[in-house]
This record gives C-alpha cells, structure tokens and sequence, in this order.
C-alpha cells in the first residue's frame, strides 16, 4: 500500500473500492455524470486541489474524459496530476457485458498497473507497513462481499473458518488479518 499525499478523484464507487486497496489517499467520487448536478462536490473538490492536490483518474472511454475535464475546469493546472488508464480491453469481473467501448475502468486495472501508473505521473509516495493486509477490495474480488452472491459464499467461508454464521464483514475482515496474510487468504478462498 502506498500513501498520496493529493485527493485522488474517481468516477464510481467500485473504482474507489479498487483504489484502497494499493492506496491510502483521500478518495472523493463523482458519481460519474451527477457531478455535473452537484455542485456542492465540484466545489469541495476544487477546494482540495487548492489545499493539497488531487490526482484524477477517470476510465480511458469517452464519459471517463468529459467527467475529467468538467472537474479540470478552473482548477490551475499545477494543482492537478492527470493519471491515464491505458486501453484495455475486456470487461469487469462484476459486469455481465463489457462497456460500451469494450475498456476496462480503473476498476478492472491489475494493482501493479496502477501502481506503475502513479509512479510513472510523479507522484509522491511513501510506503506504508500495511503492504499484505486483506482488504475490503480483496473481499468484494473474492465475491464475498458486494456482489450478488456474496451472502452465499460468505457463508461458505465462514464455515469453513468454523467462525459464526452472523459475523460482520468487518469482524471478518479484522479475523482474516489477524490470523491470515493476503497470499494465505487468496489461497484459502478458491
């Protein structure tokens, strides 16, 4: 896990989702196309980049780089870092169709992508100790969280960690890092 010291600006909430998961950074969505009715979030996020910086990174299709420049706009261009995703083609592990366009978003972007990504833009970052801790982004990857089948499958593993069948996912979480490294946890749910 890397921290940044800007706010990083994404679309959607699986994108942010995605981004804890390498980051600790401040994380502020747009809620794709509703940024253009909130003006209240524009203005907060004009207001980060006056006070620390932000990062956007938006998906590489079209609505990825009109959601882009109206949060650009009249903000001064030394107070923002533009981070691209390259084209990829495919479709979200979440999504039963790929785009429109037939990208991945940054949700669908490997970590060490990303992670090259930031480096490549010149961001600043400082390593945290917390490399190999589970995450909510690895829960919601493995389907126990945040998809359709999650209950099942949560379920599924809390027997098979003979833990209670009613254990929050943040208990869960705190279990699975206290007891488990990532590569143990990724081996443990297939």
């Amino acid at each position: 896990m890397i921290k940044v010291k800007e706010a990083v600006i994404v679309e959607g909430r699986y994108d942010k989702i995605k981004l804890s998961n390498i980051l600790d950074a401040f994380i502020v969505e747009t809620n794709g196309f509703q940024i253009y009715k909130d003006k209240e979030r524009l203005a907060f996020i004009r207001k980060l980049a006056k006070e620390q910086g932000i990062i956007i990174l938006t998906d590489s299709d079209h609505s990825g780089f009109q959601i882009r420049s109206y949060v650009a706009n009249g903000i001064p261009q030394e107070r923002i870092k533009h981070i691209y995703i390259p084209d990829v083609f495919g479709k979200e592990k979440r999504k039963a169709e790929p785009s429109k366009e037939g990208k991945l978003g940054v949700e669908g972007i490997d970590d060490e992508v990303l992670i090259r990504l930031f480096e490549r833009a010149g961001v600043e970052t400082v390593p945290t100790e917390n490399a190999d801790r589970i995450t909510n982004y690895d829960l919601y990857a493995a389907g126990v969280s945040g998809t359709p089948n999650a209950r099942e499958k949560k379920k599924e593993l809390l027997k098979k960690l003979s833990l209670p069948e009613f254990l929050s996912t943040n208990s869960l979480l705190t279990y699975l890092n206290a007891n488990y490294t990532k590569k143990e946890f990724e081996t443990l749910i297939k």
